[in-house]
């Protein structure tokens, strides 16, 4: 069987306050903001944060804050509290990849990808069909080294 996946792209965590989250990954871990932005069409002000270095190989972590009460993450805060929200798998080919998943019988979120952090094409596999984990799907702009 073929490996789908690059490798782990990063874990997103639910945050209320992502100026607070920021803050704290900094003084207590040394994790330095990498990139900030926020996606009105996901509903989230996001931050990714990493030990400095933007190598391809190199993992990072999201921080999702809700830009509204309505937004995935302001329900999975108030359902779930701060914490680990997804794990994300970063891919090549992002519909290759949802085709293949979808022929092995996994539901993905979106019909097509969606815009992601700093351009990214993204899905994501349902958690039911996933082992109780949101995955997510990224494939990143071919500029960015991410």
């Amino acid at each position: 069987m073929e490996n789908l996946f690059i490798c782990i792209d990063h874990v997103g965590l639910a945050v209320p306050d992502l100026d607070e989250a920021i803050k704290f990954h900094e003084e207590k871990f040394g994790w330095r903001l990498l990139h900030r932005e926020t996606n009105e069409e996901q509903g989230v002000e996001e931050a990714m944060i990493g030990t400095g270095s933007q190598l391809p190989e190199s993992a990072q972590i999201q921080l999702l804050a809700p830009l509204n009460e309505n937004s995935t993450i302001a329900k999975f805060l108030d359902k779930k509290g701060p914490g680990m929200q997804q794990l994300c798998y970063r891919v090549a080919d992002i519909d290759a990849v949802s085709a293949t998943l979808r022929e092995r019988g996994l539901r993905l979120l979106y019909d097509e990808p969606k815009r992601g952090t700093g351009g990214a094409r993204v899905n994501f596999v349902h958690p039911k069909d996933a082992g109780g984990v949101l995955l997510e799907l990224t494939e990143p702009p071919a500029a960015a080294a991410h």
